[in-house]
């Protein structure tokens, strides 16, 4: 995949990560307060705990931290999956931020 390629894909993700927490916010009670600065979203939830997705762009890899551990995800043509071949980022997004908000949390929508 060329820089061109990582960069908009990325970038694609982390705008649907931004509207999903708008929709979530809109929808339910989490009140997930989502900051991004550059490269970085910054998910803070009501109790205090954070979710970070960051651009690893030398990498062309998208990495996540949460209470469950750090994650790499590799754009496969269709999905970004976990390096480690664990699952798929959307889906441990909104796994993690049940479990840290103590709610059901869908970020693949």
């Amino acid at each position: 995949m060329t820089d061109t390629e990582y960069q908009d894909l990325a970038e694609s993700l982390l705008r649907s990560i931004e509207l999903a927490c708008d929709r979530i916010n809109d929808q339910t009670d989490a009140d997930v307060d989502n900051q991004r600065v550059g490269g970085m979203i910054t998910m803070t939830f009501a109790n205090g705990s954070q979710i970070i997705v960051n651009l690893q762009k030398p990498l062309q890899e998208v990495w996540l931290a949460a209470r469950a551990g750090g994650f790499h995800y590799r754009h496969d043509g269709a999905a970004w999956m976990d390096t480690k071949g664990q699952g798929e980022l959307l889906a441990h997004l909104s796994r993690f931020a049940s479990e840290q908000s103590g709610q059901t949390l869908d970020f693949s929508s």
